[in-house]
């Protein structure tokens, strides 16, 4: 059998357990050796496996983007009204129709544009280059041509070319942050490790375009382009549905009601007049033209989505950055959030908490880079002197830099008259070291002193393997000293001796098992334990030349145990979202013991963790009987959050998904909500999502939260508003028809006042303010849309009222002149005799009898939520704005003529104030009789 059949029939055969399998193994698997490939061969496995680069499958066209934008009913319902409207020659009416139906669309087009970019970012992150073996010699080629079974060469700074298993190292470490999601950098390490182990702790391993922090370091690349890791997460995120929001999906059911409605009653119309009655067909299309304008709210689109970017705009101030408007509404939905840890309910920077030093236990206050804080034991101060040595030790033996970084305009301004101009002081180094660095700063240490006095003459690094860093300084007296940090362990078993009040004492057997006790208690505490320890007068050949020899008969100074800790504002926030019923699953890359620590002090409820390879090993069943029970999943890959979505989203629960890194990606798409970091987050991550977190802060998620419910408030109580105007006007026209009235309101005044006297009302709702109890109610069933019950009897409830206020209306004003006192009625109340009444006038009266019924209609709605007239100032401006309007149309020329009204005296608006007060009648008793069946909301 040739190479090539034999490696063909080996790439078949081979699994994902790169890390587990001997080095042996894998170089057998792939066809290769430490030699590499021959240029020949390379060649030949580039055809068969295809080029090292992410696939982002074809584009979608921005035509395709614009076309599906008119896929809504409703879409479909105002362009038929906008081409029946200019049949009749109506063709303002149809010129303001299609002007609406154009801004909807092209402002959709905008944001569905902006959302498929998600997997060009992807492409961006590739390299192009790679440093490889072939043929026998390292040569520099274009990185896309790479393939299984190469050898390359990777050093700090560059980034990782492709999936590779480790065969030499030195001091090397990787940042996989935006793979992972963990702010910490991988050290790496030459061997094998367990086949469960999770992706953030295969340390043999490097993953295509990660960075390299440090070191170098020599691999054999097993997987390229698609089949890598973050090639998985391209195609998983190509794959992705994409969902429709409980919003989008409702309002398109409004719209084929709309349309289904509008065609039911125009057909029965229609039937009724050219059957039973005698009117004339033209009269007979007239009418139907009417009813199907009154019965299409015009308004509606534009003032969703108006309120929606209100309502984003708002969000936006909060540091919520929404990049798809009807999410703003899903978020109200929301009844679980799945969120990272680092960074999001952490600080994501490691604060030394606890220090041992003098046998004694020390607390250490303040948290994340600030120096402000204290030293305590048993809850009282104590001071510096008793934990410097062990501070000192982790200043000196520590490779963190200060440096500067510009700060934006607002901080700026905040900082003006600091003398530090517009940059601040920044560490630049290992998360770790820079704890160490903070905590001694607390206690009064200067680096640049420190240095000074205590000169760098060598040093011995730091490896995965050594597990261990050491220092040698000069002193003040002259003399020399070697610092050594690690993990404690591994100090302690090259001490001898122990530092006590100043003095040397042995460390005896008795004081090791105390210790290691003692690091097991901080490890418990999900602390990372770091031991120090020193070694005075080292000799002069060591100095000059530091090796591990050094690092003998040392003696003990203490641990530093440090932890990311939580924000100070997230306990608050996550106490909020559960007394809304908005369960918090936390889901980690870190170790159980970590992420069940930060749990029990941001609040998480269950005591349970599932960890990844725990839930490898369950069926679907299985995690759907208890995924809803456990709130913490730690040691997890990008393919576990993605199955315990899936796992909530199929039990019925509307999910926002948290993330940062490249691999959360596919989650973040999946989700019903998809929420991204700003500060740390990547650019994919950011595309996939549907809300950008500009402060990484799970309480601005909270305010998200409440955000949404807010604004589906609002959204129900303008659709409540819009589609009872509309229902009046269906009434009042049916009723009038069938009782042979004729037209009792003009297509051009019923779309005047949906488009313009409701519709401007109708967009001020969209600032009203958040009901008290917003954040105490249970988020809403995934099957309830905008239209439940109550909204329904309310709209039917309100189109009668107004036909029975309104109609009596019509009915005196075009018959007026056949009822006996009537002229001496108006003639008292200023109506001067001879007025002319008829068709107009009594048109005139219900189109104003409309109108001015929106103040009473605005106020029933708004009643259950707890909001009095003067809540919202915009709506009372709007509501004088929508009377000035009318007042324009009645009483001059150009509105006269283009609505076909006549001017109104003062019996005419005495007519329509004692209607609206009978329609206030009712409408108080009737939202008295809705609480009583329905409940407030």
């Amino acid at each position: 059998m040739s190479r090539s059949a034999q490696y063909e029939r080996a790439e078949s055969e081979r699994d994902l357990d790169w890390h587990s399998r001997p080095l042996e193994d894998v170089y057998e698997t792939l066809e290769t050796d430490g030699r590499g490939l021959t240029p020949e061969e390379a060649r030949a496995r580039l055809e068969r496996e295809g080029p090292n680069e992410i696939e982002a499958g074809d584009e979608t066209s921005p035509l395709r983007i614009l076309l599906e934008q008119y896929t809504s009913a409703l879409i479909w319902v105002l362009l038929v009204a906008a081409v029946v409207m200019a049949g009749v020659g109506h063709l303002i009416d149809a010129g303001v129709i299609a002007g609406i139906v154009v801004f909807i669309t092209f402002f959709g087009f905008i944001q569905d544009y902006r959302a498929e970019q998600s997997i060009r970012a992807l492409e961006e992150l590739s390299t192009t280059y790679a440093l490889v073996r072939r043929g026998g010699e390292k040569r520099e080629i274009d990185a896309t041509t790479l393939v299984p079974g190469d050898v390359i060469f990777v050093e700090s700074g560059d980034i990782v070319p492709a999936d590779a298993r480790l065969v030499e190292e030195s001091n090397l470490r990787v940042d996989e942050g935006a793979l992972t999601g963990e702010s910490v950098g991988v050290s790496k390490a030459v061997g094998e490790v367990a086949p469960n182990t999770s992706l953030a702790e295969r340390e043999n391993l490097l993953y295509k375009d990660t960075v390299v922090q440090r070191g170098s370091g020599t691999a054999v690349v097993v997987e390229t382009g698609p089949k890598s890791e973050i090639g998985q997460i391209a195609t998983a995120l190509e794959e992705a549905e994409d969902r429709d929001t409980p919003f989008q999906a409702e309002m398109d059911r409004l719209g084929k009601l709309i349309a289904a409605g509008v065609v039911g009653i125009v057909s029965i119309i229609a039937i009724t007049e050219l059957v039973v009655g005698d009117t004339a067909p033209l009269q007979v299309f007239l009418t139907a033209v009417g009813i199907a304008v009154s019965a299409v709210p015009e308004g509606l689109p534009a003032v969703v989505t108006l309120s929606l970017a209100l309502g984003a705009r708002r969000m936006a101030e909060q540091n919520a950055l929404v990049r798809r408007l009807p999410i703003v509404e899903a978020l109200g939905s929301v009844d679980v959030i799945c969120t990272d840890k680092t960074g999001t309910l952490t600080e994501e920077e490691m604060t030394v908490q606890r220090i041992v030093a003098n046998r004694e236990t020390y607390e250490v206050t303040g948290t994340g880079y600030g120096t402000d804080g204290e030293f305590r034991r048993d809850g009282d101060p104590v001071d510096e002197d008793r934990v410097a040595e062990v501070l000192r030790c982790g200043m000196l033996c520590n490779n963190v830099d200060v440096g500067t970084r510009e700060r934006d305009d607002d901080e700026a301004d905040a900082t003006a008259g600091s003398g530090d101009g517009d940059v601040e002081r920044t560490y630049l180094g290992d998360p770790t070291e820079i704890a160490l660095f903070v905590a001694a700063r607390k206690a009064g240490f200067d680096h640049d002193e420190l240095d000074e006095a205590y000169p760098r003459l060598g040093e011995v690094d730091f490896t995965s393997a050594r597990k261990r860093m050491t220092t040698v300084h000069g002193t003040p007296d002259g003399g020399t000293v070697a610092y050594m940090k690690g993990a404690p362990e591994t100090v302690l078993e090259r001490c001898n001796r122990e530092l006590v009040d100043g003095e040397v004492v042995e460390l005896t057997d008795e004081r090791r098992r105390e210790l290691e006790a003692q690091i097991e208690s901080f490890g418990e505490d999900a602390l990372r334990v770091m031991g120090f320890a020193y070694r005075p007068a080292v000799p002069d050949a060591q100095a000059e030349d530091p090796d591990e020899d050094l690092e003998r008969e040392m003696v003990f100074l203490g641990l530093q145990g440090m932890l990311d800790p939580p924000r100070p504002e997230v306990p608050g926030a996550l106490a909020g979202c559960l007394d809304a019923g908005i369960d918090v699953v936390m889901i980690t890359g870190d170790n159980a013991v970590t992420a069940r620590a930060v749990g029990e002090e941001v609040g998480l409820r269950s005591a349970r963790v599932i960890t990844g390879p725990e839930l490898e090993g369950m069926s679907d069943e299985e995690l759907a009987a208890v995924v809803e029970d456990v709130d913490i999943f730690a040691r997890t890959s990008p393919d576990h959050k993605t199955r315990i979505l899936q796992t909530l989203q199929a039990k019925g629960h509307t999910v926002a998904m948290t993330g940062d890194g490249v691999n959360d990606a596919p989650a973040v798409k999946n989700a019903d909500v998809g929420v991204a970091m700003g500060i740390r987050g990547t650019d994919v991550t950011e595309q996939a999502s549907d809300i950008v977190l500009l402060d990484d802060n799970f309480a601005t998620i909270r305010d998200a939260v409440r955000g949404g419910r807010r604004i589906f408030d609002n959204v129900r109580k303008f659709v409540n508003y819009l589609l009872s105007g509309n229902g009046g006007e269906v009434t009042m026209i049916f009723t009038g028809t069938l009782a042979g009235l004729g037209l009792v309101i003009t297509p051009i005044q019923v779309l005047w006042i949906n488009v313009v006297t409701d519709g401007i009302p109708a967009l001020t709702m969209g600032v009203d303010p958040a009901a008290d109890d917003i954040m105490e109610r249970e988020p809403r069933p995934p099957d309830e849309g905008v239209i439940t019950d109550r909204i329904v009897t309310s709209i039917v409830g309100i189109a009668l009222f107004m036909t029975v206020c309104l109609l009596p209306l019509f009915t005196l004003n075009f018959y007026g002149e056949l009822i006996p006192g009537y002229d001496v009625t108006g003639t008292l109340l200023g109506w001067s005799p001879g007025y002319d009444v008829g068709r107009e006038l009594a048109q005139t009266m219900v189109f104003t009898g409309f109108v001015v019924f929106e103040i009473v209609r605005i106020q029933a709605i708004r009643f259950r939520y707890g909001l009095g007239i003067g809540s919202n100032r915009w709506l009372v401006a709007a509501v004088g704005v929508a009377m000035a309007l009318q007042l324009l149309v009645l009483y001059t020329p150009t509105g006269q003529l283009l609505f076909d009204v006549e001017p109104l005296a003062l019996v005419h608006w005495a007519q329509i104030a004692v209607a609206a007060a009978v329609f206030a009648l009712l409408m108080a008793i009737f939202v008295k009789v809705q609480d009583r069946y329905f409940g407030r909301y």
